[in-house]
């Protein structure tokens, strides 16, 4: 007896994903297609990307997004490992704090910043006395760094810490291994994944960093023009410089975003 197949039933929602697919990839495809075409067109491309106000961007972003990426790591890992296991009301409301910056404009936070750490601001003063003046200083520049991407990397990290399991931790502590111990030889394996993922998420996000470093840091060049802002001063009177820098950090993006792929797959087949 002949088995009739049943014609195979096409569900109409993938017509329409394809359709959104395509055109979300055209609309942010073309822009970035755009600045590279015309970026790299430019007959003073190169020599934009050599320009002495080029380098000092690059250098100053370079370093400080570096800086602030150590930073984040050694303060935001124990704050996410205790997110991830505490059971405390404190601090779910201080985990919902966390996220803040995420949603908060980077204009406000360096207004923030300045309400708090600058000359008239709550902690200005007594500084002061002590001879220490943050805003407007490679310093500044740090501080919005670190407030804009440091939740990138908690955020990340908790949830890596949370997919751990406690059961192991507890069976190595009653195998005789200390909580430290078990926390660089278990826990942090197992979690690194999350924590590698942050820490690229965060180190981009400080690279890019632009609201709250001009309005906290300032515009000053070799002290605290970063890569962003020197592109928002090149546009006022350099196109293809601002072109040249441009087209740099969406190389710089897509390396990471190509690494940041690859160490995921190869932490995810260890696994």
């Amino acid at each position: 007896m002949a088995v009739t197949r049943k014609p195979r039933v096409v569900n109409p929602l993938l017509p329409a994903g394809m359709a959104a697919t395509v055109l979300y990839v055209l609309f942010i495809g073309l822009p970035l297609v755009a600045l590279v075409v015309r970026g790299a067109g430019e007959e003073r491309f190169f020599a934009s990307l050599t320009s002495p106000i080029a380098l000092q961007a690059l250098r100053l972003s370079a370093i400080t997004s570096t800086v602030s990426l150590i930073i984040i790591v050694l303060l935001g890992t124990p704050f996410a490992y205790l997110l991830a296991r505490s059971d405390s009301r404190v601090l779910r409301f201080v985990d919902s704090l966390v996220e803040l910056p995420i949603v908060l404009p980077p204009v406000v936070a360096g207004v923030a910043m300045l309400m708090a750490f600058g000359r008239r601001g709550l902690l200005g003063t007594p500084l002061e006395v002590v001879g220490i003046t943050l805003p407007f200083t490679t310093t500044a520049v740090l501080f919005a760094q670190v407030f804009i991407a440091a939740p990138f990397y908690i955020r990340s990290a908790k949830l890596g810490f949370q997919a751990v399991d406690r059961n192991y931790e507890d069976l190595s502590q009653t195998l005789g291994l200390s909580p430290w111990h078990t926390f660089w030889r278990l826990t942090l394996p197992l979690a690194r994944p999350g924590l590698i993922g942050g820490a690229a998420l965060a180190w981009a996000r400080a690279l890019s960093e632009f609201g709250a470093t001009i309005m906290f840091a300032g515009n000053f060049m070799g002290r605290t023009q970063t890569m962003p802002l020197a592109i928002l001063s090149a546009m006022e009177s350099d196109i293809p410089a601002a072109l040249a820098l441009s087209v740099l950090l969406t190389v710089a993006s897509a390396l990471l975003l190509v690494l940041l792929r690859l160490l995921g797959g190869r932490l995810g087949g260890r696994a």
